[in-house]
């Protein structure tokens, strides 16, 4: 088991494929860290050698923002953005779609389980 940047990489993976288990990196990094790196992609990460995770950790340290860094570097863009009153901001805190999707349909993950309204239910027996 190899741990990168913190987070432990499943050793039965193909190495570019592990490497997308950091947080911040993503098939296209994975390969370009890779490459940098002259380890092939399909090597599984339990074939890697030690001196081989060492250049891969160097290269993430060296040129890559993951993990930590990088989610408080995006919630303070939020938070900026909520504190400026940007309209961007304004729908992160009304937990609405900041990127111009529709809402009057769809939008489910970002507003949550729909509510029903109106008359839709049966009214409950009551005792007399």
């Amino acid at each position: 088991m190899a741990r990168i940047s913190g987070v432990v990489i499943p050793a039965e993976k193909q190495v570019q494929i592990g490497l997308t288990y950091i947080y911040g990196i993503g098939p296209k990094h994975a390969s370009t860290i890779l490459a940098a790196a002259k380890i092939e992609p399909t090597t599984r990460v339990k074939d890697l050698t030690e001196a081989e995770e060492n250049k891969i950790r160097e290269i993430i340290d060296r040129d890559f923002m993951v993990e930590g860094d990088l989610q408080r570097l995006v919630s303070n863009n939020v938070k900026r953005l909520k504190d400026v009153n940007a309209y961007r901001g304004l729908r992160h805190k009304a937990g609405l779609p900041t990127r111009g999707q529709r809402t009057r349909t769809n939008a489910r993950t970002r507003k949550g389980k729909a509510v029903a309204v109106g008359g839709a239910q049966p009214k409950a027996a009551t005792k007399t």
